[in-house]
């Protein structure tokens, strides 16, 4: 879901809702850590915002990947 939203295919309030549904009981605490960030930045956005976000969705797809 997240390369959905870095592709333009999800806006943030879907990008929030969707991360809020999967869960990050399964996460490791540096990765629920960074999902809990993210989360907290998309409910801070603007309608539409972007560019703040950009870093931090790929930092997240990043700890997520390799397990941070």
């Amino acid at each position: 879901m997240l390369s959905l939203w870095l592709d333009g295919a999800l806006g943030n309030d879907e990008l929030r809702k969707r991360i809020e549904q999967a869960g990050s009981d399964e996460l490791a605490p540096g990765q629920r850590a960074d999902v809990r960030a993210l989360v907290a930045a998309l409910d801070n956005a603007f309608p539409g915002e972007r560019a703040g976000l950009e870093l931090l969705v790929r930092e997240t797809v990043e700890s997520l990947a390799y397990g941070a």
